[in-house]
């Protein structure tokens, strides 16, 4: 099989009035770029609108397209990694469905990968036009934030928009775990990566698919899936606590020599009270955090599963489960069930030899 130069992966959700668009400027970006060696893969994450119907549509109109079908709403980042594990091409465009990243820049990107001789191209978030204070502010924060508590250097202001070699991507699919952070990954694997710095746009149609609560659980994941930081934590406020108890314990013992007398206060007691059960809680629920991550782990279930596939997928699913790449089932007829095997014959007993006395 010959692989397509590029494949543009797409992760889609309740992206309908999106996808018209989406697929006209992707399909004339990519055939800018490469000529007609490329495919489009859109992945449908569980869209409660008509976003399945047209895809299918599109796909029966171009044959480079392929929809891909989950069986249910995986999450962006577990949709992605099917399409990234179901393309074939040598080059992986990462773009969303949104056109907040202009596919126009495939170009400019691939001319940038051949001079600098890298694996990874990441688009770096020069301006975000559209998005609140409060977007801007948390984004900007929790990218700073990670950079200092992780071991693994991940570049700031970054998403998932970024050009991959097929060397880098396939390193990227040794990576099995269940809870992605895939920019992370992408930095874990490490080769040479440049930044492509770009002025993000707002969305073409719809509304973000990320809300305060997705939010959180990404950060928690990106933290607990590159850092033992938190757990370090804990042991560093241990000692600060034990600490903090000895030079009670000393003063304590200073007063009762002296003859000074400790007058207990309610506000203080219920303030050291307070802050220990704060300290233990938290220190408790990152403990928590990374025993279910470990409990999730040890499952070993497929990362996705495919329901409906519409177009020519040319990959095959190592990180999830679709139909086509399980074994064929063995068909039996009820007449010829396997007829009864006989035991094996028990084994003579064997006789004593008599001794004369």
């Amino acid at each position: 099989m010959q692989r397509p130069k590029l494949s543009v992966v797409i992760p889609c959700y309740n992206e309908e009035a999106c996808l018209e668009m989406l697929h006209g400027r992707v399909s004339a970006a990519a055939r800018a770029a490469v000529g007609d060696s490329y495919e489009v893969v859109l992945i449908n994450d569980g869209s409660r609108d008509k976003s399945w119907a047209i895809m299918q549509q599109l796909s029966a109109g171009d044959p480079r397209l392929v929809a891909i079908n989950l069986s249910r709403n995986h999450g962006h980042q577990l949709a992605l990694t099917a399409g990234l594990d179901l393309c074939a091409g040598e080059e992986i465009l990462i773009i969303d469905a949104d056109l907040q990243d202009p596919p126009e820049l495939l170009t400019d990107m691939r001319a940038t990968m051949a001079a600098e001789g890298a694996d990874v191209v990441y688009a770096v978030r020069r301006k975000r036009d559209g998005e609140s204070i409060f977007k801007l502010a948390t984004a900007a924060a929790f990218y700073r934030v990670l950079d200092r508590v992780t071991d693994t250097p991940i570049p700031l202001d970054t998403g998932d928009f970024r050009l991959m070699t097929r060397r880098a991507l396939d390193a990227f699919l040794a990576l099995p775990e269940q809870a992605r952070f895939i920019r992370g990954m992408v930095a874990w694997v490490g080769f040479r990566q440049v930044a492509f710095p770009y002025d993000r746009q707002e969305r073409h149609a719809g509304e973000s698919k990320y809300p305060l609560s997705k939010m959180i659980r990404f950060a928690l994941d990106a933290v607990t899936g590159f850092s033992t930081a938190p757990l370090r934590f804990a042991s560093h406020a241990g000692l600060a606590l034990t600490g903090a108890a000895a030079l009670l314990v000393l003063y304590v013992g200073f007063a009762w020599l002296t003859g000074r007398a400790i007058q207990p206060g309610w506000t203080s007691l219920m303030l050291v009270v307070l802050v220990l059960g704060a300290v233990q809680m938290f220190v408790l629920g990152m403990i928590g955090e990374y025993l279910g991550r470990l409990y999730v782990e040890s499952k070993r279930r497929p990362l996705y599963l495919v329901a409906d596939i519409a177009g020519p997928v040319k990959g095959h699913a190592r990180l999830g489960y679709r139909f086509e790449d399980a074994p064929e089932a063995q068909d039996y007829e009820p007449s010829e069930a396997p007829a009864a095997i006989a035991p094996p014959p028990l084994p003579a007993p064997r006789r004593r030899a008599r001794t004369k006395a």
